[in-house]
């Protein structure tokens, strides 16, 4: 661990007693984040209800997410789950769009193709899953395949949940364009261990959850819409929030924002904006390209020491091609994930694979420590 990342371990309490490598599921607590709970709870206690600060919180978690990903603070919406943010989107098209389908691939996260399957007909459009390759990879020629002009909209996983593949958003952005289809981009698995330029990238979706390597808690999303796109979607799932003036009260009359904040729904989850504008804050103070760096470091050690105690590493074999989840194969996952938590290992199942997921706040001995223990239990 490097001198500049070391000095960040102590501000995680859980690593004194336990080594935690789940950041693709949940990462460790920051003190400063644990802090802001206890902020959001005084101002309860203390005030009873403070719209404005909290509607300060809200907007500051709002800008910090807009710079992690070198977006516009207008281009940002608040949602409680990725789940909710492609649904959202997918609600949002006019009916006479001139399409007749919808993509997503086989790795993507489950969520998105049930919101694919939920809206289709009213979209009327069919849900095309592109095929992974042996390797749980896809090609930008198995894209090419795949879509065509009559593509509406087409969903990618930055990184995969399952095995840690990392895709180049740009090029399949660029290849998505140029066939008139949407891209929607799932950054769970990328924020924060990744960095991200929407702007280069040029992509016109963009969704996140604050629990994984953003360093936060479940129940807060953030949904990224392109400015020039924003006012010309209108979600069909709505909310107070959602107006151009939320406090101006008015029952009769529905004035979607022209902003991204249109598909903002009802009183946002306070206490979560608070969590997570902290989280990302210590984020942005260390920088993610720094972050990035060490991660892919450990993924280079990750599957050095595996493959040395004989694993079969399912994620990809170099470490710029993936995130910084490397996954193991076990037949029972979910059961050596149980068996590695009474050992004080936290990892996360699968499937049929262990996700070792470390964070900034990881070091090469944690990672020897779990791969040792897994050896132990697979003997």
């Amino acid at each position: 661990m490097t001198k500049t990342l070391f000095q960040y371990r102590e501000l995680f309490p859980t690593l004194k007693e336990k080594i935690q490598l789940s950041s693709c599921s949940q990462s460790a607590l920051a003190l400063p984040v644990i802090d802001a709970m206890e902020e959001y709870k005084e101002s309860l206690i203390q005030g009873g209800m403070d719209w404005e600060l909290w509607m300060d919180k809200v907007n500051e978690s709002k800008q910090r997410f807009a710079s992690l990903i070198n977006a516009d603070v207008d281009e940002i919406a608040i949602m409680s789950s990725v789940s909710e943010c492609i649904s959202s989107v997918l609600s949002s098209f006019p009916v006479n769009h001139g399409k007749n389908k919808i993509i997503t691939t086989e790795l993507d996260f489950p969520c998105i193709g049930h919101a694919m399957q939920t809206n289709n007909k009213s979209l009327g459009v069919t849900v095309n899953y592109i095929p992974s390759n042996k390797d749980y990879t896809i090609s930008l020629d198995d894209y090419d395949k795949y879509l065509d002009t009559k593509t509406l909209l087409t969903s990618i996983s930055h990184v995969s949940y399952y095995n840690g593949w990392k895709q180049n958003v740009k090029e399949i952005a660029a290849l998505a364009h140029a066939k008139g289809s949407y891209l929607f981009v799932d950054a769970y698995q990328s924020i924060g261990n990744i960095n991200i330029d929407v702007k280069d990238m040029n992509v016109d979706f963009l969704a996140a959850g604050a629990q994984k390597f953003m360093l936060g808690i479940p129940g807060i999303a953030f949904l990224y819409v392109k400015k020039e796109l924003a006012s010309k979607l209108t979600p069909k799932v709505t909310g107070w929030f959602s107006q151009a003036d939320p406090f101006s009260f008015d029952v009769k009359r529905n004035n979607y924002s022209s902003y991204a904040s249109r598909f903002d729904t009802g009183t946002p989850p306070v206490i979560n904006a608070y969590v997570a504008s902290a989280a990302m804050k210590l984020l942005l103070d260390i920088g993610v390209k720094e972050i990035q760096m060490y991660l892919e470091d450990l993924s280079d050690f990750t599957m050095k020491y595996a493959k040395s105690h004989g694993f079969h590493v399912m994620s990809p074999q170099n470490s710029t091609e993936k995130g910084a989840n490397t996954a193991l194969y076990f037949e029972e996952a979910p059961l050596i994930e149980k068996l590695m938590k009474e050992k004080g290992i936290i990892v996360s199942a699968r499937k049929d694979v262990i996700r070792i997921a470390p964070h900034l706040y990881n070091t090469k001995e944690d990672i020897r420590q779990a791969i040792d223990a897994l050896n132990s239990l697979s003997l």
